[in-house]
């Protein structure tokens, strides 16, 4: 995989936190930092979209019907005991 550089502005106090960062032992450089952030917002947007799409399974899946509570916890305790 290729890598690009690319040049991104900062707060003072995004700085020092990203350096704070790198002191305690987390990241070795800026960079491997930001490709985590980034990293970690693709899998949040990821889980994000799936979420959404099961609500919409949800939706569409017909009326909703009554969740009889004492019923399910009698089969958990049937297939687990």
């Amino acid at each position: 995989m290729g890598t690009l550089r690319k040049t991104i502005t900062l707060t003072d106090q995004q700085d020092s936190w990203i350096k704070a960062q790198i002191q305690a032992g987390h990241y070795t450089n800026d960079s491997e930092y930001i490709r985590d952030l980034i990293r970690r917002e693709q899998e949040r947007s990821l889980e994000i979209e799936a979420t959404r799409s099961a609500l919409v399974q949800g939706e569409a899946s017909g009326e909703p019907k009554r969740f009889d509570i004492v019923a399910f916890k009698q089969k958990m305790r049937t297939a687990h005991d």
